[in-house]
């Protein structure tokens, strides 16, 4: 998702649109309009970007940002407990998933070329696939490790 984009989708998701968006950032609508599209020399602040998606309780800044990045991004789950179960739930997730890699694959490679559309579909399973492999890692982590957000941490580095 491209930034812009990112921004619009936000305020969309903000209750009001983009009246209350400006409102509630403390500007007005033309002042929102302009830093979004820069216009009469505006730009979009990171404080305010990150502010629009407090707001708005999404993550489409920072999945445009993992995105601009080649990255992708993944929310971790935020539970209190976690067991083998819930460990094990995800893992058929990813199972799931991998399934679905497969047949994506075969059908994007019979004629021996990925077209525009089936590039997107095998992407958008492999960052599937990454998010839930995240998020296997994370949940075992909390379950196992004494020092969580230590572990967690050190693992980004």
């Amino acid at each position: 998702m491209e930034l812009r984009k990112a921004y619009q989708t936000m305020i969309k998701a903000f209750a009001g649109g983009w009246d209350a968006m400006a409102a509630a950032l403390g500007t007005s609508k033309d002042s929102l309009e302009n830093r979004i599209y820069e216009r009469k020399g505006q730009s979009m602040l990171v404080e305010i970007a990150l502010q629009m998606q407090s707001f708005s309780d999404t993550t489409h800044f920072a999945e445009a940002i993992a995105t601009i990045s080649g990255g992708t991004f993944v929310k971790l789950p935020n539970v209190d407990h976690v067991d083998n179960d819930d460990i094990l739930a995800k893992m058929n997730q990813l199972h799931v998933e991998l399934g679905q890699w497969c047949g994506k694959f075969a059908l994007a490679t019979a004629d021996g070329e990925i077209d525009t559309r089936e590039r997107a579909d095998l992407s958008a399973v492999v960052d599937a696939m990454h998010r839930t492999l995240d998020e296997i890692k994370a949940l075992t982590f909390r379950a196992y490790c004494r020092d969580t957000d230590t572990v967690l941490l050190r693992s980004k580095e």
